[in-house]
């Protein structure tokens, strides 16, 4: 019987739902990117966080330790990498094997590469600025315009990866590079 031949106050029985779909494992080394756009989220996550330290770590009137200042840079980026790493894993936790689960937290962890990498600009031009010699002012305000640009890049890329015109992907880029404008203003007027 169909709808229109249905017994007067008795309803025609409704369909069988659809049993939902589990979401699909994260995927193991080689088997592609389980979170493809995480490489770009750790490059504006990683600059931003070298921006952050290198504004904080040298204070004016005290000595310029740029070794110093770039192994902090690349331990607290290293640090926030493994934690970062360490809580997409928990979030995703799923009931598998122990040796599944090591091996999806090792995955995790190994996509947080990309946040380490970011800071490396910062890291490489205080090891440099502890090799010549140069002005602690000078290379917090080139590391500062670098990362700035930098993020510009960033944001300008991962708009055209996703499908947005030349324009667009500027202008999101810009408002990316405003976050690095904002750690200038803010190292000029804190310090």
């Amino acid at each position: 019987m169909n709808e229109e031949q249905q017994p007067y106050g008795r309803p025609a029985p409704s369909p069988p739902t659809p049993t939902p779909t589990p979401p699909p494992p994260p995927r193991l080394p080689g088997e592609g990117s389980r979170r493809g756009g995480d490489w770009m989220f750790g490059g504006v996550y990683g600059t931003v966080l070298a921006s952050a330290l290198l504004a904080a770590l040298h204070q004016k009137g005290e000595a310029f330790t740029p070794y110093y200042d770039a192994s902090w840079v690349l331990v607290t980026a290293a640090t926030a990498g493994l934690a970062h790493g360490y809580s997409h894993h928990m979030a995703a936790h799923l009931r598998d094997s122990a040796v599944r689960r090591w091996q999806l937290l090792g995955v995790a962890l190994w996509n947080e590469w990309p946040l380490i990498v970011a800071a490396l600009p910062t890291v490489l031009l205080l090891v440099a600025a502890g090799l010549f010699g140069w002005d602690a002012y000078a290379v917090t305000a080139v590391g500062l315009g670098l990362n700035t640009a930098l993020l510009f890049a960033w944001g300008a890329l991962v708009a055209l990866r996703v499908g947005h015109r030349l324009g667009s992907a500027l202008a999101i880029g810009m408002a990316d590079a405003t976050i690095g404008l904002a750690i200038i203003v803010a190292n000029a007027v804190i310090k």
